[in-house]
């Protein structure tokens, strides 16, 4: 294969990786890492690096449409991007002790976690009572639906704190910008909307995965000739996810959330099992 060609292929799939991490929240790197390991054999950390760097862009790409749209919840994002920001400066140097079979099997299991929490939802968990806590900080909101604005409260605000402090961990390690955990704790304990959770968490994502990037970039594992076109390629994808969001279904983003975390998660466990990374 030509350097011209990988390139190309990396680009396509980081166009991919791109429009699904905007549509679910995922920010991109939940395919870039496997795609770049399991098809064109690059070395996990590398991989990692470049996520981080795609992750980034996935933010910075649908972040602000989403925020002129009225999805994103600013004040949640904020609060709950001090917590992911000290877990990825954590998880940024645990990534240097850990054997990468050892990340490709944690990175299955969050997958798999997460696939099974996704299926367990029927439907919006909107809630009236907000927390005194959320209340003294003024996190509830509305968001606009066919029917006009909807508005809904917080909730666990504690829980869904510690929750992105391990978001942050995973963040690091595995270079994903912890849009799984980030969704599954503002979708599952904080009550939140599931087209809020995806927005916000897409908000968070750049801050957390510039965090880890920073200590990946001083450790020599970010290539740029690698970086660059998975990128502009998932910064793409992005631009055009958060076009479509709009018009997409709840029900629709949850069985392709599930779908596609099922498919990797097999494929990393049986690669860190068998020692193939």
């Amino acid at each position: 294969m030509t350097v011209l060609l990988m390139t190309a292929l990396v680009g396509l799939g980081a166009f991919a990786a791109g429009l699904l991490g905007a549509l679910t929240g995922l920010g991109g790197g939940i395919v870039i890492v496997p795609l770049l390991t399991l098809a064109f054999g690059v070395d996990l950390r590398y991989a990692v690096g470049a996520s981080l760097v795609a992750v980034i862009a996935t933010s910075s790409g649908s972040a602000a449409a989403y925020v002129k749209e009225g999805y994103t919840n600013i004040r949640v994002g904020m609060l709950l991007e001090v917590a992911t920001t000290a877990g990825a400066l954590a998880g940024a140097y645990l990534s240097a002790v850990i054997p990468t079979s050892a990340i490709a099997i944690i990175f299955a299991l969050v997958l798999l976690f997460t696939a099974a929490q996704s299926l367990r939802g029927a439907g919006e968990q909107l809630t009236a009572a907000a927390d005194p806590l959320a209340r003294r900080l003024r996190l509830g909101s509305s968001y606009p639906t066919p029917g006009g604005e909807q508005s809904y409260q917080v909730r666990n605000v504690p829980l869904g704190f510690l929750l992105m402090l391990v978001a942050g961990i995973l963040s690091a390690l595995l270079g994903i910008g912890s849009g799984v955990v980030k969704v599954l704790a503002m979708d599952r304990a904080m009550h939140l909307p599931f087209k809020v959770s995806t927005t916000t968490s897409n908000f968070m994502i750049g801050v957390t995965a510039a965090a880890s990037a920073g200590v990946y970039l001083r450790r020599g594992y970010v290539d740029p000739t690698l970086a660059l076109p998975v990128m502009l390629g998932v910064l793409a994808g992005a631009l055009v996810g958060a076009r479509m969001l709009t018009g997409a279904r709840t029900r629709v983003l949850r069985l392709l959330f599930t779908g596609v975390v099922v498919v990797l998660a097999a494929e990393m466990l049986y690669k860190g099992a068998t020692g193939g990374l």
